[in-house]
């Protein structure tokens, strides 16, 4: 018999936490799990250690070809367990992309226990999606925002959402008013912080939206990891940035493991409508300085309510539906 999902924290985990430590005694049999961005880094592990688990899970990718010689570990460590893993195309920069893919899994009507929107990009040179919206902003949120909610019904009663976000967030609130920079001056990482904001409001506000019904939503950081996120920005600026933060690069199996503690370790009523990081719920910092000032804690920006309907209206607006 599985494990129920997200039955306690059983066990104090933080910031070394690997992903086996955390899911270590827990069988996930009979789970279905969705995971976006499994091409690299803790999308690759987060699928495989779940998998290895006992679950199904279904990666999503915009490179098929590179997602299916990224996950080969995943399919060799799923099945001594029974669990299982399968490739669904997804390009969150193309809300037709997204539209597609939610339509393939509706049409398949199969349940999900956890969906993982891990996909992301950061710091990118100033472009856009093929719908218009900057790109980071578009990719990170508006993307993710179209296909949760079109797949809501999918997510089973004790169900939950785990929306990757980042310490990022402290670089900038939303910009409701401007939210593809047509009047500001482009940062990447005022991008980036504001797409990482709207990651953690989108699950504040999902969460008051189904916690009736069971489903909860949290948002993760996962620490800082070099991975192919960091591709667009110079080695030595990533370094100095982490070494700021008071934070050790993590591995890849420990950044992956708030997620997966998040998922199904946790229980439902702590993580639900918060921010995690080294796999416990954060704290709301109050300073104002910049992301440096800190090695832990949420701007309370990024889990105000209001903020939150705010950003749901706006995204609503933008991608022409309502949900």
């Amino acid at each position: 018999m599985a494990t129920n999902v997200g039955t306690t924290s059983r066990q104090e985990f933080g910031a070394t936490s690997t992903t086996e430590e955390v899911l270590s005694g827990i069988n996930l049999r009979g789970k279905r799990i969705l995971i976006t961005g499994v091409s690299a880094g803790i999308g690759v592990e987060t699928a495989r250690s779940l998998a290895a688990h006992g679950a199904h899970v279904v990666g999503a990718a915009r490179d098929l070809v590179k997602a299916e010689g990224a996950t080969a570990q995943v399919r060799k460590d799923a099945a001594p367990n029974g669990g299982s893993f399968e490739l669904i195309e997804l390009d969150l920069g193309s809300l037709k992309s997204v539209r597609a893919c939610a339509d393939r899994l509706l049409a398949t009507a199969e349940p999900f226990d956890v969906v993982i929107a891990n996909a992301g990009i950061m710091a990118t040179p100033f472009g856009h999606t093929v719908d218009g919206f900057e790109t980071q902003f578009g990719t990170n949120h508006v993307g993710h925002f179209v296909l949760v909610n079109r797949i809501a019904r999918l997510i089973r009663t004790g169900g939950r959402l785990i929306n990757l976000s980042s310490a990022g967030h402290r670089f900038s609130n939303v910009d409701l008013e401007d939210p593809n920079f047509e009047r500001t001056k482009y940062e990447p990482f005022v991008a980036y912080g504001r797409s990482k904001t709207a990651n953690v409001l989108f699950a504040v506000a999902f969460d008051k939206r189904h916690r009736n019904r069971g489903v909860r939503a949290a948002a993760v950081h996962p620490g800082g990891i070099q991975t192919e996120l960091a591709r667009h920005m110079d080695p030595d600026a990533l370094q100095a940035i982490v070494k700021n933060m008071k934070q050790q690069l993590k591995t890849i199996p420990q950044g992956a493991a708030t997620s997966v503690w998040a998922a199904v370790v946790a229980a439902a009523e702590e993580i639900g409508g918060q921010y995690c990081e080294n796999c416990h719920v954060s704290h709301v910092v109050t300073d104002t300085a910049t992301i440096t000032a800190v090695s832990e804690g949420v701007r309370g920006y990024a889990l105000d309510p209001q903020n939150a309907e705010a950003l749901w209206k706006k995204s609503e607006e933008l991608v022409g539906e309502s949900f």
